[in-house]
């Protein structure tokens, strides 16, 4: 059984972003990059089929630039037994992504897509249902827990009310939430080995695929920021503010 991974090379979360001067977008200018937290963890949920003898064999794939060859060799040094990179400079979104991703699942016919619920960056939650959409596969959202077996994967997904499990037919699309899992450290010996693991290059023409964004950005600012608390010395003063000053009441 194979499985195809979707990784995204992001702004490292521990980084504090900046805005660019002339607030067209995010300064990349010298930051830290990384693979994505939810990435992480549907790179983890994939191995785990592994170990468990259910997949037989990883393949991680990214859409993005050059650079994003090291989120590559990072998931590789995870478990991933190779990796495909879609190189392009263009501003890549998720319609983009998952048209990309759908020629790569018709060359390489994954029974399992598993991929994280967004990316940190832009935060959008879209990218794999467009691509189950596109794919005509049906789709696992927000997973806390799955579970392959006879043909089906069980998916136990996160919702407002609660918990909601559902039964998919493979081949199926599994989206990841934060509770599936504690994503595992690359150790050395891993990270030597993904050098010499293969490393598959395409452009978006070889896949016959269009990434022209559709969105524009017009503006990019940072969020205000917020004014400090007071301390108040009764529940009259408390109320006097709320309804004189903040006027919320």
């Amino acid at each position: 059984m194979k499985v195809l991974v979707p990784i995204k090379r992001v702004v490292d979360y521990n980084v504090k972003v900046r805005v660019k001067a002339d607030n067209s977008g995010v300064d990349l200018a010298n930051v830290k990059m990384a693979m994505n937290p939810f990435c992480e963890i549907a790179v983890e949920e994939a191995v785990r089929l592994k170990e468990k003898g259910v997949v037989t064999e990883i393949v991680a794939v990214s859409i993005g630039p050059k650079a994003a060859q090291e989120q590559l060799r990072t998931a590789m040094a995870l478990g991933a037994d190779r990796s495909i990179l879609v190189e392009t400079d263009e501003e890549v979104q998720p319609l983009g992504i998952a048209k990309a991703l759908k020629a790569i699942v018709d060359e390489e016919k994954p029974e399992l897509v598993i991929l994280g619920k967004q990316a940190i960056d832009g935060d959008n939650n879209q990218t794999g249902q467009m691509l189950a959409a596109l794919a005509g596969m049906p789709q696992g959202t927000f997973a806390s827990e799955v579970n392959v077996a006879d043909g089906k994967v069980k998916v136990t997904r996160e919702i407002d009310g609660g918990l909601q499990t559902v039964e998919l037919s493979l081949p199926a699309v599994v989206t990841t939430d934060l509770r599936l899992n504690e994503p595992r450290y690359a150790s050395l010996p891993n990270i030597m080995k993904a050098k010499k693991k293969p490393l598959d290059v395409k452009t978006p023409a070889d896949l016959g695929v269009d990434l022209t964004p559709r969105v524009t950005t017009e503006k990019v600012e940072m969020p205000p920021e917020r004014s400090a608390g007071v301390k108040v010395g009764s529940v009259d003063e408390l109320v006097d503010k709320l309804k004189n000053e903040a006027k919320v009441i």
